[in-house]
């Protein structure tokens, strides 16, 4: 549990949030600029200024009225920011073994290295490093350091997709293994539904809504808010034999399966998790026959939600809640209205592997 009452004078505005997380993840959105870098940082005790209350698992790190103001290196907080932070002049075996101390750090370092698979980098330097190896080998030092609390700072802004794919999945690994309690900030709500419990939203420093993350990330809530909110639908299911193409059925346990490309270190049988971005989604009014894209699928219209010039549209299917993005003038040239019947159109590359 972490509890928060901070209070950071910053340029432009004062940073007030209060608010009690009791998830072992939480999400943390916002426009640019609302401050939630400093928040961050005034929970790692980077920022004298900040004023007020932080207290995790019950003990306190901060309290300004008793005096208490514990320096960054006493809170056992691992923090991740968003360059990664390596030191340049060590190599990856130096960097996370500058994180360790105490007398089962040996341990610490090879449960680090394993659950973050940096083992063939150890003799390597950051810049010899992909971005996504850098994530990793900055991921594997904080935890190494067997902190109380996992603060990220947008870890998987400056990768590209595919290796985006390939990092989310260790810090899924890092929440459900290690069992330590992260706060991550993110602007990509399909990163934030897969990894997150628990949502916070930012607007010029105060708390515009706190609450569970898929109640919390509503569209048109968080479109408003922040304009490079990014939407994904992220789906759950488990996966079949794939066929000799590679291609497997991903079964949504309510009639409807999905073709994903398969993955080599997910056995069928296994729950596996799936992406598509709210783009990718396209919409018909009719059944289609004769196109190349294995999914297609019909699905009850529920809303259409203004996001900037464009649509969200809310649909139902299989269980599941999805989401399309199109043109107001697509929309009304389809007819599209709440409670129509059309038919969901996806390919099966448009729909990524998180875990």
């Amino acid at each position: 549990m972490i509890e928060l009452d901070i209070t950071l004078p910053l340029e432009g505005f004062v940073l007030q949030v209060a608010a009690r997380l009791e998830s072992d993840s939480a999400a943390i959105l916002g426009p640019s600029g609302s401050g939630k870098t400093s928040l961050l940082e005034a929970i790692a005790g980077l920022r004298p200024r900040a004023g007020g209350r932080i207290a995790v698992d019950g003990e306190v790190l901060l309290d300004s009225q008793a005096g208490i103001r514990l320096p960054p290196e006493r809170r056992r907080i691992g923090y991740v920011p968003q360059d990664a932070g390596l030191f340049p002049h060590l190599d990856v075996r130096g960097n996370v073994r500058f994180a360790l101390r105490g007398r089962t750090s040996a341990a610490r370092f090879d449960e680090a290295v394993e659950m973050l698979q940096i083992g063939a980098l150890l003799q390597r330097y950051p810049t010899t490093l992909s971005g996504g190896a850098r994530q990793r080998v900055a991921l594997a030092r904080a935890l190494a350091s067997a902190p109380r609390l996992l603060l990220l700072d947008e870890p998987l802004a400056a990768v590209d997709v595919e290796l985006k794919e390939r990092i989310l999945p260790y810090l899924l690994r890092i929440r459900d293994r290690a069992r330590t309690p992260i706060l991550y900030v993110t602007h990509h709500v399909g990163e934030a539904l897969a990894l997150a419990r628990e949502a916070l939203l930012l607007r010029g420093g105060r708390v515009e809504a706190h609450g569970p993350a898929r109640q919390v990330l509503a569209a048109e809530r968080l479109a408003a808010l922040d304009p490079l909110a990014s939407f994904e639908n992220v789906i759950d299911g488990v996966i079949g034999e794939p066929d000799a193409d590679g291609i497997a059925r991903l079964e949504l346990g309510s009639g409807l399966a999905l073709s994903v490309s398969a993955a080599a270190d997910l056995a069928p049988g296994r729950r596996g998790t799936y992406a598509v971005p709210a783009e990718d989604v396209l919409i018909s009014t009719r059944p289609l026959e004769g196109i190349s894209a294995r999914n297609v699928f019909r699905a009850e219209l529920a809303a259409l939600e203004p996001v900037g010039p464009e649509l969200l549209v809310r649909l139902h299917a299989g269980g599941v809640e999805w989401r399309a993005k199109l043109t107001a003038a697509a929309a009304r040239e389809l007819g599209l209205e709440p409670g129509q019947a059309v038919w969901l159109v996806i390919k099966t590359h448009s729909l990524r592997r998180l875990r």
